[in-house]
């Protein structure tokens, strides 16, 4: 749990007090998510592996148009946040039993919630052509357009200079995807807040736990890819289980009102 609280002053908009919390809060958020799973793993396991084979479906399909592909693959979890709401919901109502009827947080705050949907569907078209952009650049045509293409024949070593830019690029547009995000959606989902007010909050969370929110990014970015790189069938348990701790993130970092 957090041990130090901070109000955040902000001259035009009121944000909930928010905690400091250790660097190895994370690992705890993931066991709370494990927990979660397990409580509610007929639906958690449902919403995973519908999210997995969503995932493989998009991309196998789109595997013909090469930065499409890449796109879809870092990208998709770029509006996870989005995709996690029936996780927020379930660990919402397993800590509340009886008191909320499913995804009543959405029906109270969907407006809120839908903008920040559009918000996260701009990031990812931004980046899809940020994508199309970095393959134009540095790949050679014969490998945009080779049928035997394959990751492996990408992470050669002679595509060095695509792999550091497009990561490079990547990596900022995921951790400002991160900052905007990290207790945003739970926390319209519990509250009836509105956008900037949850959007606030997330960055002075970042702000004031660098190293814990740095911890979790790259927890995420580690699981995530993992699961990615498996061709997605892993997503189906750790999505789930990263939807679950995102909701207890929430909980350690912001304090009810």
């Amino acid at each position: 749990m957090g041990t130090v609280s901070i109000k955040p002053h902000t001259k035009h908009i009121e944000l909930p007090s928010l905690r400091r919390v250790q660097a190895h809060q994370p690992l705890a958020w993931l066991r709370a998510g494990w927990g979660d799973f397990l409580h509610n793993w007929p639906l958690s396991l449902t919403y995973g592996v519908l999210f997995a084979v969503l995932g493989y479906v998009l991309v196998d399909y789109a595997w013909s148009r090469l930065h499409l592909a890449m796109a879809l693959t870092t990208g998709f979890l770029l509006v996870a946040p989005f995709l996690a709401i029936g996780f927020y919901d379930l660990s919402r109502r397993q800590e509340n039993p009886g008191q909320f009827r499913p995804f009543e947080g959405l029906r109270a705050n969907a407006g809120s919630i839908g903008m920040f949907a559009l918000l996260l569907a701009f990031i990812m078209s931004a980046w899809e052509r940020i994508s199309a952009i970095l393959v134009g650049l540095f790949l050679k045509t014969d490998i945009v357009t080779s049928e035997s293409f394959s990751l492996g024949l990408l992470l050669a070593p002679e595509h060095a200079d695509f792999i550091a830019p497009y990561m490079a690029f990547g990596a900022l547009v995921a951790a400002l995807t991160f900052a905007l995000a990290v207790v945003s959606l739970p926390m319209l989902m519990d509250r009836r807040v509105d956008i900037i007010t949850a959007i606030m909050t997330s960055l002075w969370v970042v702000r004031e736990n660098p190293l814990p929110m740095l911890v979790w990014a790259i927890l995420i970015a580690v699981l995530g890819f993992a699961g990615l790189l498996a061709w997605f069938f892993p997503l189906a348990i750790i999505f789930p289980v990263l939807g679950h701790a995102t909701w207890h993130a929430y909980r350690d970092l912001v304090e009810q009102g």
